[in-house]
């Protein structure tokens, strides 16, 4: 297993490529994208899997996923730690899309697959208008079935870091009136939302029990947030993180 310099060396190089490949994927898919809906999805997940791939044999990071895998029209309300966790959800579900900032539609490829999947671009602003322009976008028919990913917090969140769960979560799980899928992972102790240093390990991504639609909206976030967050605990600490190391708070990230 390398250590020290030579991850970081291994991490740079990983992550070139990976963007790299991306450029050349995104450009090469084009045709099929164009032609057929699914052919977007195609796309992102031999990507997604390109990526997996790559960090196995050159960083000596293996990823898992575990639980029953989402594969209906539901709402899956996830940890977000790092980009790792996106990647992960995106190889492991048939259809996903989500609710993503609207700034990301005008990033180069990303932006144009993602809207081609069926993702919903949210302003960030005033939180009653995104909310919103959150369930307008899912509830107006126009983007595609599948699996639609929202992280609750709003951000991605550093191991042993808290920031609250946002309301939005709850307005989505009662207007569509679907199962809410939560997930947990301890990517982060792998992957950081910041930096370039990737560790080897197993990162897990894990879905866990459905919520079925009727909660009221107090049950439904305390639900969610209780199981979410003991679960990433206990998958950080079998990663070889103490979840509890850091107390500070994080809100500004």
């Amino acid at each position: 297993m390398r250590h020290g310099p030579l991850q970081y060396v291994f991490s740079a190089l990983f992550i070139v490529q990976m963007y790299l490949v991306m450029a050349v994927m995104a450009i090469a898919y084009v045709p099929v994208a164009l032609l057929r809906r699914d052919g977007a999805q195609i796309a992102v997940h031999h990507y997604t899997s390109w990526v997996l791939w790559t960090a196995r044999w050159m960083l000596g990071l293996r990823t898992e996923i575990r639980g029953t895998v989402p594969t209906d029209e539901v709402l899956i309300c996830s940890k977000h730690q790092s980009f790792l966790d996106i990647i992960m959800i995106v190889n492991a579900t048939p259809a996903p899309k989500f609710i993503m900032k609207a700034i990301l539609r005008y990033a180069p490829f990303l932006g144009w697959y993602a809207m081609r999947i069926g993702c919903v671009p949210v302003d960030r602003g005033r939180r009653a208008e995104a909310i919103r322009q959150m369930v307008a976008g899912v509830t107006d028919g126009t983007s595609p079935p599948g699996q639609l990913i929202i992280f609750p917090q709003g951000t991605r969140v550093a191991p042993g870091v808290h920031v609250p769960y946002k309301v939005g979560a709850a307005v989505l799980y009662r207007e569509l009136e679907q199962p809410c899928v939560p997930a947990a992972t301890n990517v982060g102790v792998f992957w950081p939302r910041r930096g370039v240093l990737r560790k080897p390990g197993l990162a897990v991504l894990e879905f866990l029990d459905p919520i079925e639609p009727g909660l009221d909206r107090a049950h439904f976030m305390k639900r969610l947030e209780t199981v979410v967050e003991t679960r990433s605990d206990a998958l950080m600490r079998e990663g070889g993180f103490n979840p509890y190391g850091i107390s500070h708070d994080d809100r500004g990230a």
